[in-house]
């Protein structure tokens, strides 16, 4: 079965650094994009990065744009979000998520598979 697994995720003071890391850990499938969200408590899913599976294309919402980067082993098998300069509005569940579709035009983002997610929580 498809598998992605988050970790990375922990308690971070106000201004720090975390990476988070998905690793694809079941049979292989078909995907063109990896993507990152979020959701904080009370708060609906949220976009954060995507990449896409060849690494040449990458999108950032507005709200991370300049702090967070995204990207990739050579074989996409573990996908990465570094994240600095975190703040309190950042802690959420963090989430990776595939989009299985044929091709990712670095424009919107559909979530076919999803992992667990890890926790990240930005103290003050």
């Amino acid at each position: 079965q498809v598998q992605l697994v988050e970790s990375g995720g922990g308690l971070v003071q106000t201004g720090g650094s975390l990476t988070l890391t998905c690793t694809d850990s079941g049979r292989p499938f078909s995907w063109s994009a990896m993507g990152w969200f979020r959701q904080a408590p009370g708060k609906e899913h949220e976009f954060v990065a995507a990449i896409s599976r060849h690494g040449g294309s990458t999108a950032y919402a507005d709200s991370v744009k300049g702090r967070v980067t995204i990207s990739g082993d050579n074989q996409m098998k573990m996908v990465y979000l570094q994240m600095s300069s975190l703040e309190p509005e950042d802690t959420a569940v963090y989430y990776c998520a595939a989009d299985t579709r044929p091709i990712w035009g670095g424009k919107g983002f559909v979530g076919d598979y999803w992992g667990q997610g890890t926790q990240v929580t930005v103290s003050t």
